[in-house]
C-alpha cells in the first residue's frame, strides 16, 4: 500500500522526490533549437527538466568534476595548425641570432677598409674603402680590434704566390703610406707626408705587425686557406736540415725579380742590404724565382745560410721596414733604404756620406760575390797572367802598371752633357790612362821610352777591341765572349753556297740593350711581339734557352768585373755606369778613392752609390 502524505504539519519544509523511474538522461531527439521553441513558463503544460540537463545544479551525489587531462610536450606538433608555435620558433630563433650578432660586433669591432687603387692608373692616390671581410689580394687594411685602438697591417692571403708580382710591390709602398696615414686621422693625428714618412727611422705606433695581428684574430684566416703553390725559392737553403730549426724572428729578403734588364743595381741592392739585414740581426734570404737571369746558384756561389728558417709566406710583407719579415724588391728598394739607412746611422752612429754607403755594399760584396768554383778558378788565373805580363817583360817598360778600362756603350749614355747624347770617346780613356801611367812611374828613369802600360778591357761592347786605339789592349776574359753580327756571319757558310736556311745574324753590336737581352732565345717571328722598351716580358716565363743565354751574359760581365778589380793598378771608367760603381766597391774606400787608384771620366763626379 503506497503511503499517504501528511498535510497536518505545515511547518515542515517541502521537498519534491522525484520517483526512481525518472531517468535524467538527456534524449537523443533533444536539440538546442527544440529548447530554444518551448516556452520557459511553470504554468505550460509542457514544462519538463530538459532545460537542467545543460547546467545541473550542484550535487552532493554526483563526483567531483576531473579535470581534462594534459597534453604532452612531445604532442606540440602533433596538432592540425601548429602555425602559431612555428610563427614563435621562428621569432624567437631571429631574436638569438640578433642579440648574437649585436654581441659579436660589439666584442669585435673588426672595420676593414682596404685600400684600392685609384680609377685612374697611374694616378698615384688610394681610396679606403671599408669592407666587413678580408680582401682576397695583397693589401695594407685598419683594423679595430675590441676596445683596442685603431691599428693597421698587412693582408696577404695565405694561399698567395711568393713572391708578388712587379706591379703588386709597386702598389703596396703608397697603400702603406695611405693605411698609416687613414690610422693616424682616426687617432685625431696629423698625417705624416712621404718625405717625412720615408725618412723617419721610429717606429709606426699603429702598425700591428701580422705575426701580432694572427694572435690577435685580426686576420681569420688571413683571405685564404692552406699554403701558397708556389712559395718561392730561397737560395741555398736545404729545407731537410732546417726542418729541425725554428721560424726566425726576424728576416729581410730581397727578390732579384726586376723590370730593369740590367745586373748592376740588383747586385749592388744586393750587397748593401745584406749589410744592412746583419746589423740589424736579421736573417738574410735571397729569392731568385723569377729573377731574369736565371738561377743565382749558376752565376754565383749560395749566400751563408743562416739558423733558422723563412716564416709563413704571408707574414713576409714589403711594408713598413719595422715589419718583423721584410721583402724588399727592386721597385721598393727605393721606400725602403731611406729607412733602413735612418736605423743604421742611429744604431751605429755612423755618418751619411758616400764612404759610409760604399763600405756597406763592400760588406756585402766580401761575403755574397764568389762566383761559381770554375769561373773563379779561370778568374784567379786571368789574373795571373795579366800581372805576369807587366812584370815579366811584356813591355818596354819593367813593372809596368796594369790599367783597367771599363767602357760602357749600349742604351747607357754618360752623364756628361757634351757625350749625353753619344759615347765617351776612346782617346778620352787612353788619355787618362797615360797619364796614369805616367803618374805611376814618377821620376823613373825610361831610358827616353815613353812609359807604358798594360791596358786591360772590359765592355759590353765587342767591338771595342776592334778599334784602332785600343789594338794593344788586352781583353779582360775570353772565357765567355759576346759575339758580334760580323763575327757570327764570319762563322757561316758562304752565303753564295746552297745551304740550309739560316735567318740573319743578330750580334751583340754595339753594346748593351734591353730589348736585345729581353729577346734572347726568342723566335725571330716572336722579336717584333717585344717591347721596344725596357721591361721584362708580359706574357709566359721566359724558356729555359733563353734563361741559359741569359746566364751567359751576366757570366761574361761578372768575370770582367772581377778580372778588372783583381789585376788592375788602376781603373777607369764612367761613373753613370752601375759597373764603374761596382768596381769602386770591389777596389774599396780608401784604394779606390783616397789613393785615387778608381777614375772616373764621366764629368766631375764621385762614386754614386745606388743614387738614393
Amino acid at each position: 500500500m503506497a503511503p499517504r502524505l501528511d498535510l497536518s504539519r505545515p511547518d515542515r519544509t517541502r521537498v519534491v522526490v522525484a520517483p526512481p523511474r525518472i531517468s535524467l538522461r538527456r534524449t537523443a531527439s533533444y536539440t538546442h533549437q527544440e529548447r530554444a521553441s518551448v516556452p520557459r513558463s511553470a504554468t505550460s503544460s509542457r514544462f519538463s527538466f530538459n532545460h537542467l540537463l545543460f547546467s545541473p545544479p550542484p550535487s552532493p551525489r554526483l563526483p567531483a568534476p576531473v579535470p581534462p587531462p594534459k597534453h604532452s610536450s612531445s604532442h606540440i606538433f602533433t596538432t592540425r595548425r601548429p602555425r602559431r608555435l612555428v610563427r614563435l620558433l621562428v621569432y624567437f630563433t631571429g631574436l638569438v641570432a640578433a642579440l648574437h650578432l649585436v654581441a659579436f660586433v660589439f666584442w669585435n669591432r673588426n672595420a676593414l677598409p682596404a685600400a684600392f687603387p685609384h680609377a685612374e692608373e697611374g694616378h698615384g692616390e688610394f681610396d679606403m674603402v671599408a669592407h666587413d671581410v678580408l680582401p682576397d689580394f695583397p693589401t695594407p687594411i685598419v683594423v679595430a680590434h675590441g676596445r683596442k685602438p685603431w691599428k693597421w697591417t698587412v693582408s696577404i692571403p695565405r694561399d698567395y704566390d711568393f713572391p708578388l708580382s712587379i706591379g703588386e710591390y709597386a702598389e703596396m709602398s703608397g697603400r702603406c703610406r695611405e693605411a698609416s696615414a687613414h690610422a693616424r686621422r682616426l687617432h685625431h693625428k696629423t698625417p705624416l707626408s712621404d718625405d717625412m714618412m720615408l725618412a723617419r727611422d721610429d717606429p709606426d705606433d699603429h702598425f700591428v705587425d701580422v705575426q701580432e695581428a694572427d694572435r690577435a684574430g685580426l686576420l681569420p684566416g688571413a683571405g685564404g686557406v692552406g699554403s701558397p703553390k708556389r712559395p718561392g725559392h730561397f737560395v741555398g737553403l736545404d729545407w731537410e736540415a732546417m726542418a729541425a730549426k725554428p721560424v726566425c724572428e726576424s728576416s729581410l729578403t730581397y727578390a732579384l725579380e726586376t723590370p730593369e734588364a740590367g745586373i748592376g743595381a740588383s747586385l749592388m741592392t744586393l750587397w748593401t742590404l745584406y749589410a744592412l739585414a746583419k746589423d740589424q740581426g736579421r736573417a738574410f734570404f735571397v729569392d731568385d724565382s723569377r729573377w731574369a737571369y736565371g738561377a743565382y746558384a749558376d752565376m754565383f756561389q749560395a749566400p751563408p745560410a743562416p739558423d733558422c728558417r723563412p716564416p709563413p709566406r704571408h707574414r713576409m710583407v714589403p711594408c713598413p721596414v719595422q715589419a718583423r719579415h721584410l721583402v724588399v724588391s727592386s721597385v721598393t728598394a727605393e721606400d725602403a733604404f731611406p729607412a733602413l739607412l735612418a736605423k743604421h746611422r742611429r744604431d751605429t752612429g755612423a755618418g751619411a756620406g758616400q764612404r759610409h754607403l760604399l763600405e756597406l755594399a763592400r760588406t756585402g760584396y766580401r761575403a755574397l760575390f764568389k762566383l761559381t768554383q770554375e769561373d773563379q778558378d779561370y778568374v784567379d788565373k786571368r789574373i795571373e797572367e795579366l800581372q805576369g805580363i807587366a812584370k815579366a817583360g811584356g813591355t818596354t817598360s819593367p813593372h809596368a802598371p796594369v790599367i783597367g778600362l771599363h767602357i760602357r756603350r749600349g742604351d747607357q749614355h754618360p752623364f756628361e752633357y757634351q757625350y749625353r747624347d753619344t759615347y765617351i770617346p776612346a782617346e778620352v780613356f787612353l788619355a787618362q790612362a797615360e797619364r796614369l801611367a805616367e803618374t805611376h812611374h814618377g821620376d823613373a828613369e825610361t831610358e827616353g821610352v815613353k812609359p807604358k802600360a798594360v791596358t786591360v778591357i772590359a765592355s759590353d761592347d765587342p767591338m771595342v777591341h776592334t778599334e784602332p786605339d785600343f789594338s794593344d789592349a788586352h781583353v779582360a776574359q775570353q772565357r765567355i765572349r759576346l759575339a758580334s753580327k760580323e763575327a757570327i756571319e764570319r762563322a757561316n757558310p758562304d752565303p753564295h753556297v746552297l745551304h740550309r736556311f739560316v735567318e740573319e745574324a743578330h750580334g751583340w753590336d754595339g753594346g748593351f740593350f734591353a730589348p736585345t737581352f729581353w729577346n734572347l732565345g726568342a723566335q725571330r717571328k716572336n722579336s717584333a711581339a717585344a717591347t721596344a722598351g725596357d721591361g721584362p716580358e708580359p706574357t709566359e716565363p721566359p724558356s729555359e734557352q733563353t734563361l741559359r743565354l741569359r746566364s751567359f751574359v751576366g757570366r761574361a760581365y761578372m768575370m770582367d768585373l772581377a778580372v778588372l778589380a783583381g789585376a788592375s793598378d788602376k781603373v777607369v771608367c764612367a761613373v753613370s755606369a752601375m759597373g764603374c760603381r761596382m768596381l769602386g766597391v770591389m777596389m774599396g774606400w780608401e784604394r779606390a778613392v783616397e789613393k785615387g787608384d778608381w777614375v772616373n771620366v764621366d764629368g766631375g763626379y764621385g762614386w754614386g752609390g745606388l743614387g738614393w
